[in-house]
């Protein structure tokens, strides 16, 4: 919807844009809701910047849900649903999937991430204010240098707050993460036992979990929680630009697999990590599993 944003977070992947590139105005956003549902399209994700702090954002949920869009998602910093009479007025518009983010199990680290005194209480006050309704919360934690031990701590905090799924997302190291390289990023085989005791807190708890641009070689025993198999096909209407099948282009740009992970079992299913971790620190971490080719179905099977 544009690059707004009430946050300024240290590790945002759309850096400087919101002070380069102007948001989209409500006819266009209308015009690509329009375009989406002709092409029979029926699921939707608001997102930005952050979409929330737009003055029209309750009139364009509105409008989807008159469209007949089946599953409306705000991908949010939550803040603005602090506010109850915000928080209910964008329900009844029709919002019926709740994804913020929540990056801090303590407000001091959370506001020290989103560089906002008091993010951290608007932020559980609006997944709170939601949780009141029965639509589901889904929410996204960034794995970052300052975070990542304490992965199973977020855990535990989100599960109280009643959440319905959760995501740990590996630090893509673009804008300010890239910017700040050095102090945002980890090294995803230190953070990679962290993930798992996050994953496992909400795995024991029978919440859906899953990790995001995190290599099979890194996931051991974690395999099922690989976010990319549940990322279901998407087309990405950028500011300016429309990326057709995200999956492709995370695979072919986003993603980086090098000619050792050739030899890996998991190559076939395996994205790899985010190729700005591999330009800036290497491979070296990225030893491939021997053995035969896995399938989804090996997976997936019933132990």
């Amino acid at each position: 919807m544009g690059y707004s944003c009430n946050n300024f977070c240290k590790h945002c992947v759309q850096g400087e844009k919101r002070y380069k590139l102007k948001n989209k105005t409500t006819q266009e956003i209308k015009g690509e809701l329009e375009h989406a549902y002709s092409k029979k399209i029926r699921e939707l994700v608001f997102t930005g910047g952050e979409a929330s702090i737009r003055p029209d954002i309750v009139e364009l949920v509105g409008h989807a849900s008159k469209l007949g869009f089946k599953t409306i998602q705000v991908q949010t910093n939550g803040r603005m649903f602090a506010s109850k009479k915000f928080a209910d007025a964008m329900i009844e518009a029709g919002m019926n999937e709740f994804s913020p983010a929540l990056n801090g199990h303590l407000p001091e680290l959370h506001d020290f991430l989103s560089s906002v005194p008091g993010a951290w209480k608007q932020t559980v006050q609006g997944i709170k204010n939601i949780r009141e309704y029965d639509i589901q919360i889904v929410t996204n934690t960034v794995v970052s240098k300052p975070n990542y031990r304490f992965m199973s701590r977020i855990a535990e905090l989100l599960i109280g707050l009643g959440v319905n799924q959760y995501q740990l997302a590996f630090v893509h190291p673009a804008g300010r993460a890239w910017d700040d390289f050095d102090s945002i990023v980890p090294f995803v085989s230190l953070a990679a036992p962290h993930i798992h005791k996050g994953l496992q807190v909400g795995m024991d708890a029978s919440i859906k979990t899953m990790a995001e641009a995190m290599p099979f070689c890194q996931m051991k025993g974690y395999e099922q929680q690989v976010s990319e198999f549940y990322i279901p096909p998407s087309d990405v209407y950028e500011s300016g630009f429309k990326i057709e099948k995200w999956e492709n282009w995370r695979k072919t740009e986003g993603k980086w697999k090098g000619e050792s992970c050739k030899d890996c079992a998991f190559y076939d299913l395996c994205e790899g990590p985010w190729i700005e971790y591999v330009k800036k620190r290497g491979a070296e971490e990225f030893v491939p599993i021997l053995g035969k080719r896995k399938t989804i179905k090996d997976i997936f099977k019933t132990q």
